[in-house]
């Protein structure tokens, strides 16, 4: 499989790998480019694929990326693990930038007058985590009442916001790669179907090298063998 580790990863190395991969995201992300240059499918399946990922890993769907990628790939019959690989748009280093403008656009759009800071963001996860820890707890207990202050706030402040306004540049940047994927797919397969192709001709021109040697041989040993009961001319 891909995705399969030789030697699989403990939960606090796994983690270390989401923030910083253990190459550096250079690595990665060349890793995530050759991986989608050799996905065995036609172009403009790898290309549905990387739409349908792409589009995925901009909006805000945290542990369900993968899932929700898989469907819509195979929703517009594109290929799953172009899909897959896609959804790595996002990641530590560009989701920061990415959440700044969808916040930004989703508030312009929705009228939402609030303060776009660290400060503001940090105190609406805090309230909502804060919330959802106490409701957890709160089934235990028979004497305290669920609080949704902090986690409606969060939805209306924060992640409807988020994901109105990830939407259309998640769209303009998942086509845009859509029509980059298919000519850079479709040009590297003719040429690793050429080179192949030239391998496969060097391969048969040495096979064919080798059989005539080793049938000019086989007539050179025929004729002395043939020779060897002659001793030829003047001998009594």
């Amino acid at each position: 499989m891909v995705f399969k580790r030789r030697d699989p990863l403990g939960w606090g190395a796994w983690l270390r790998e989401q923030i910083y991969p253990k190459g550096g995201f250079k690595r990665a992300i060349r890793y995530v480019v050759y991986r989608m240059r050799r996905l065995p499918d036609q172009p403009h399946r790898v290309a549905r694929g990387v739409f349908a990922g792409s589009l995925i890993g901009f909006l805000p769907l945290p542990g369900m990326q993968f899932l929700a990628a898989w469907g819509a790939a195979r929703l517009i019959r594109g290929n799953v693990l172009a899909a897959l690989l896609a959804t790595f748009n996002t990641n530590p280093v560009t989701t920061p930038f990415f959440a700044v403008l969808a916040l930004s656009l989703g508030h312009w759009i929705m009228g939402i007058e609030a303060p776009l800071n660290g400060e503001y963001i940090a105190r609406a996860f805090s309230h909502a985590g804060g919330d959802l820890w106490f409701n957890l707890t709160a089934i235990f207990s028979d004497h305290r009442d669920a609080r949704w202050g902090g986690l409606l706030q969060f939805w209306r402040e924060v992640y409807v916001p988020y994901f109105v306004g990830a939407l259309g540049p998640a769209i303009l940047i998942s086509a845009a790669s859509y029509y980059v994927t298919i000519p850079l797919v479709a040009a590297y397969q003719h040429a690793r179907a050429a080179k192949a192709k030239e391998r496969g001709e060097k391969r048969r021109s040495l096979r064919e090298t080798v059989a005539i040697a080793a049938a000019k041989l086989k007539r050179k040993g025929d004729r002395d063998a043939s020779g060897e009961g002659d001793d030829g001319p003047g001998t009594p």
